[in-house]
């Protein structure tokens, strides 16, 4: 079976699942936190290189308050737990918003290596595909460093991106990474997450037609 070498991952369904639970929406998040390990640990078994993670974006600061502590909470969580693995991370976000948590700064410098280092992951918090492009539209740079500017630029292309919650669209998802991108939809919420939901996903990219344009 031929495998992504690098998964997109949009953890959604997380505030739907709190309703169907009885719970108030914040609760959610915190719910999303053991599949996304769990998630990590079927990637490093299946040989995945890559991974990202769809944290929050800029636009889900618009939430209330309750909300935005809860899932921003949840993130730093999420990637201490990373922190623990064989794991190469790096968070890409607006750190000059007062809502980027100070603790993951030290991860948007520099990528953090912990134990062999194995996969690497990219966790996006307080990201926006305007903030990520934007001093690439405004630069008259011509040359070649250009790429340079692009914020998200140690994230690889992304091979296949698989959604929970059902929805069926990006969300603003790092678009250059994305631009040849499969697309896979699960329709249940990610605190649901089964470990057969990843597995049909690479059932599914394995019989796509994979040209990238060719």
């Amino acid at each position: 079976m031929r495998i992504p070498n690098h998964i997109g991952i949009i953890p959604d369904g997380n505030r739907r699942w709190a309703l169907e639970n009885g719970l108030s929406k914040e609760k959610g998040y915190k719910k999303g936190l053991k599949p996304g390990l769990d998630l990590f640990k079927l990637c490093e078994k299946e040989g995945i290189k890559e991974i990202t993670y769809y944290g929050f974006t800029v636009d889900n600061t618009k939430r209330p308050k309750i909300q935005r502590l809860a899932f921003t909470k949840a993130c730093v969580e999420a990637v201490k737990m990373l922190a623990k693995e064989n794991a190469s991370l790096l968070v890409v976000g607006n750190t000059e918003s007062d809502v980027f948590p100070t603790s993951l700064i030290p991860f948007t410098l520099k990528r953090q290596v912990f134990g062999n280092g194995g996969i690497k992951v990219n966790f996006l918090v307080n990201y926006g595909w305007q903030w990520d492009l934007r001093d690439y539209f405004s630069s008259s740079e011509k040359s070649s460093d250009v790429v340079n500017l692009i914020k998200s630029r140690d994230i690889s292309r992304v091979d296949l991106i698989i959604r929970w919650g059902g929805r069926r669209r990006l969300s603003g998802f790092p678009p250059l990474q994305s631009v040849y991108s499969d697309f896979y939809i699960i329709d249940n919420y990610w605190p649901d997450f089964k470990p057969e939901h990843f597995y049909n996903a690479l059932k599914w990219y394995d019989r796509q037609d994979i040209t990238l344009g060719g």
